[in-house]
């Protein structure tokens, strides 16, 4: 007779060492590029001047750019929606220096070259350098305590066994996010931090479901090891992770290549996310859970 423990099922549990060593040196090696070559901050952390301009007349990216760089009065450029709507944000970035006077600077370079009239300021952002680093504080605080919260409810939804395996996720996706933003320096900025917000809800949602089900098989079938209740739980809700996050990374793929340059940045943080958030949960949340089960037993 076939036992419960004996059916058979992929042994994800066989892989948790391999997937730990090769974790460890992608966090790492993040910590490393961090502090040697560091984030490409956005006006948002950095300070500077954003301003949204949208042309009632034909003007290409390439000859807006030329003018420019020529100026040297934007160091960011970039179109908005379809060329034809002639829309662009122009970025400035400084931590010194009268940044209005900069602002106005640029819009006169626009007016030179154009002609007065024929363009709109949509949106006229200043950021000074101490209030970009002040949201870059509030950024990490809104991140920390999001981690926070996902603990505390995680302690007192199950056990407080379970809290360390979701944090450790958790970390785990952010800190390889943000290292996926060194290597291609793209912009960090305070919708890159939203993204992150929402990757984080949306991994510990795929561990709760495999928690959930971690607590049910222990308690049907007290005779399997821990090992064992992971392997069964992974197995049985594996089904449900691969269609929800199938569905999630669609979307998310669609908006990255096809939403447009303002969304680009966004949408590749959630599609590295959510691969890393199945991938965290598997391979970083239950083992951590197995270990901190086994230390408190050893302990009681």
């Amino acid at each position: 007779m076939t036992t419960y423990a004996s059916k058979k099922q992929i042994d994800y549990v066989g892989k948790f060492k391999i997937a730990g060593i090769f974790s460890l040196l992608l966090v790492v090696g993040t910590i490393v590029l961090y502090f040697t070559k560091g984030l490409n901050y956005g006006v948002d952390f950095r300070g500077g001047v954003e301003i949204q301009v949208k042309f009632n007349k034909d003007v290409s990216l390439g000859e807006l750019r030329s003018l420019l760089e020529e100026k040297k009065v934007a160091t960011q450029l970039q179109s908005i929606g379809d060329e034809s709507q002639h829309e662009f944000l122009l970025k400035l970035e400084s931590d010194k220096g009268d940044l209005n006077a900069i602002s106005n600077n640029l819009t006169g370079v626009l007016s030179e070259k154009f002609g007065e009239g024929s363009f709109e300021i949509l949106k006229n952002d200043i950021v000074g350098p101490k209030a970009g680093a002040q949201l870059r504080i509030s950024a990490f605080k809104a991140i920390s305590w999001a981690i926070l919260a996902i603990m505390i409810y995680l302690a007192l939804r199950f056990d407080y066994k379970f809290a360390p395996g979701a944090i450790a996720a958790l970390l785990h996706d952010v800190v390889i996010i943000i290292g996926a933003f060194i290597i291609t320096q793209k912009e960090f900025s305070l919708q890159i931090v939203a993204a992150l917000l929402a990757i984080i809800g949306y991994s510990v949602n795929d561990t709760v479901v495999i928690y959930d089900r971690v607590r049910e098989i222990e308690a049907a079938h007290p005779e399997l090891n821990s090992f064992d209740v992971m392997n069964r739980a992974l197995n049985e809700t594996m089904s449900r992770t691969i269609i929800t996050s199938m569905t999630v990374l669609g979307v998310s793929l669609v908006m990255l290549f096809m939403g447009g340059s303002v969304i680009h940045d966004f949408f590749f943080a959630m599609t590295v996310g959510v691969i890393l958030g199945v991938y965290s949960t598997i391979y970083i949340a239950l083992p951590m859970t197995v270990f901190a089960d086994k230390f408190s037993k050893k302990n009681a």
